[in-house]
């Protein structure tokens, strides 16, 4: 059986090498992050936090989780960080926590238009624990109306104010939602988990600068380990954060992943990773304008940061749902995702959401993803000709012989 486990690890290894994947939730972490995940840290229980451990022998991962922590605070330039989370709704959970009651009320973006299950979901604890209230984008442009968030917060007076998005392609204005929760006396919180390596690379407004707490994964653009991560300037409310991921909904922390968190700051803090970054944004766009050639829906009209969500009812009458299968057969990943006044449901979709970040990691350059778009309008708009299907099967397999993952790593 452990040998089975292995082949399969090897065989999902071989599935990313002949993919191109453009889930805007996942990247190819670096051989260095790889390494210190797959560390023999894991063997090592460290519940509380350095030099307040409930275990001994605890000297070696107090250095990692302080190395971990100051390279997050140099990176994102707060002053405090807990890198303990395991996820990213593990730490919007810790945050809730820590400044709500049960049953405050929370305002943020519409989850049919953007938002994320942890923003107020009725199958999550958040829409179970919390009163959330939500704003909407505008119907023609798909994008915020400021105006309309400040009059509706304004009317309900929220305990705090929740600015991030999962599927919303253009900047977000955090010192103009800095000014609106300031206006009706609400804490602002940042969930910038799909942004974190744009806001690195300084090529976003940095959340930091205005919120009152910021959480993120370290996966997506950033690069790093699956997991989570909160920021903060407040040096009262960090305080509240940490014992509320520990003891509160946390047990001993996954020091082998926060190794990872700490290999994959120092490396979002080099030239190398701004360039990567910008060129995440500039293959975004010509994603975006060549499915637009192609006749496509783009939501919003283009996009300002790594992901473009596409309208396939209305471009070629599919549902995301069958348009995310269809793909899946040529070899291309991506998800069905809700749009903005969607008139189907979560499991079905008018929307794929596409991001560029994991496939730029694995070197692709602009005329790579204008052929993607080719390939995607293609398949979708030829999905019942096997001729033609299996030729694009032939264009993305060549895609990805040229840009190879991992060829140092064996399972076998």
């Amino acid at each position: 059986m452990v040998e089975r486990i292995f082949e399969i690890i090897e065989n999902e290894k071989k599935r990313q090498q002949n993919t191109i994947e453009l889930i805007a939730s996942e990247n190819f972490v670096s051989l260095n992050v790889l390494k210190a995940q797959g560390s023999i840290l894991t063997n090592k229980y460290a519940e509380g936090y350095p030099k307040k451990r409930y275990y001994g022998g605890c000297m070696f991962v107090d250095e990692i989780e302080n190395a971990a922590i100051d390279a997050a605070t140099r990176l994102f330039g707060v002053k405090y960080a807990n890198v303990q989370p395991h996820s990213g709704s593990s730490a919007n959970m810790a945050v809730y926590r820590a400044l709500l009651k049960k049953g405050d009320k929370i305002l943020s973006m519409s989850l049919d238009e953007g938002g994320h299950l942890t923003h107020g979901h009725d199958l999550s604890f958040s829409g179970q624990d919390y009163n959330f209230i939500h704003y909407s984008v505008e119907k023609e442009t798909c994008q915020i109306n400021y105006d309309e968030v400040r009059r509706l917060a304004m009317k309900e007076k929220p305990r705090l104010i929740l600015a991030g998005a999962s599927a919303y392609s253009r900047k977000i204005d955090f010192e103009e939602f800095r000014d609106i929760a300031r206006s009706c006396g609400a804490y602002l919180m940042v969930d910038m988990a799909h942004i974190a390596g744009i806001v690195a690379a300084g090529l976003h407004q940095n959340p930091c600068k205005y919120a009152d707490v910021v959480t993120s994964t370290t996966h997506k653009t950033l690069r790093g380990p699956r997991g989570g991560i909160i920021l903060t300037n407040n040096e009262q409310i960090i305080k509240k954060i940490n014992k509320t991921v520990f003891p509160g909904i946390q047990g001993g922390p996954l020091m082998h992943v926060i190794a990872a968190k700490a290999v994959c700051f120092e490396e979002a803090m080099t030239p190398e990773f701004i360039k990567y970054q910008k060129k995440v944004i500039n293959n975004a766009k010509i994603l975006c304008d060549v499915l637009k050639l192609e006749g496509f829906k783009i939501i919003t009209n283009g996009t300002d940061n790594h992901l473009v969500l596409v309208d396939v009812k209305k471009s070629v009458n599919l549902t995301g749902k069958e348009a995310e299968e269809i793909l899946d057969n040529i070899g291309i990943t991506c998800n069905k995702n809700m749009i903005p006044y969607d008139p189907t449901t979560p499991f079905i979709t008018s929307g794929i959401r596409l991001g560029t970040a994991a496939m730029t990691t694995r070197g692709f350059v602009e005329k790579d993803f204008a052929e993607v778009a080719k390939i995607i309008s293609a398949c979708l708009t030829n999905y019942d000709n096997k001729k033609i299907l299996d030729d694009l099967k032939l264009r993305v397999q060549k895609l990805c012989d040229d840009h190879p993952i991992y060829e140092e790593v064996s399972y076998e």
